[in-house]
């Protein structure tokens, strides 16, 4: 049976199990094939986490920054392990903070918006080498997909090949030669979820009840993004 683990940083106990069991419904696996590690309850942890699992998942953050190693010292552990992953050629599919990390640990640069930051359903251009990539070779370009971050990579990694962006910055990447996808977006996370998650965390991200309502009225179904968690599944895990 395929075993994956899931890398969570998530310290609110509602958006902890709603995101487990986004990646779940998405994968089209079932709860057995997953083990999370959450970061907030074990910071300190090194490769050996990894042992007996056949893939990685990283999800999203909205109580911590990695930015601010030394209020959150489990940043160094997370961008080692991905690190060993990408040495290992372990499979991994990371999603917003995921591809945060996996930028600072391939030697990239992260900057914070203070303001006029993406958030809500929004449209992604492919890149040209998306057309023969794995799991964005069958995908519509300019499909709609869920982002929500505050904290962004102006360019990638030259170890990087872009798969994905919008005017603000590059959306996802695939490791060269290596099975490993990162994505600024959340394909993880569908209409439903954001309306959800943005309420929880609207004082991280809105400026009151009106934005919020302005942001969730806009927003739309993401079947696109979605729909590549499975394509992580079966044409990575399952070939």
């Amino acid at each position: 049976m395929i075993k994956i683990l899931l890398l969570q940083i998530r310290n609110e106990q509602r958006v902890r199990q709603e995101e487990l069991n986004s990646f779940v419904q998405f994968s089209g696996l079932s709860l057995a094939h997953f083990t999370v590690l959450n970061v907030f309850d074990r910071p300190l942890f090194d490769h050996s986490v990894l042992e007996d699992y056949d893939a990685l998942m990283v999800g999203g953050a909205s109580e911590a920054s990695v930015l601010e190693p030394d209020n959150y010292p489990f940043i160094h552990s997370c961008v080692r392990l991905l690190s060993h992953c990408i040495d290992i050629a372990l499979p991994v599919f990371a999603s917003c903070f995921g591809f945060q990390l996996a930028v600072l640990a391939l030697g990239g640069k992260i900057i914070r918006d203070k303001k006029d930051f993406e958030m809500g359903s929004i449209p992604i251009s492919l890149s040209a080498a998306a057309k023969s990539d794995l799991l964005f070779a069958d995908t519509e370009d300019n499909f709609l997909a869920v982002a929500v971050h505050r904290e962004r990579a102006p360019t990638l990694p030259k170890q990087c090949q872009l798969l994905a962006y919008t005017k603000a910055c590059p959306h996802a990447f695939k490791v060269k030669d290596k099975p490993f996808w990162a994505f600024q977006f959340h394909p993880e996370v569908d209409r439903t979820i954001l309306v959800e998650r943005l309420t929880i965390y609207k004082s991280h991200y809105t400026q009151g009840d009106q934005h919020l309502d302005e942001i969730l009225s806009s927003a739309q179904e993401t079947p696109e993004s979605n729909a590549l968690v499975r394509k992580f599944v079966d044409r990575v895990l399952f070939t």
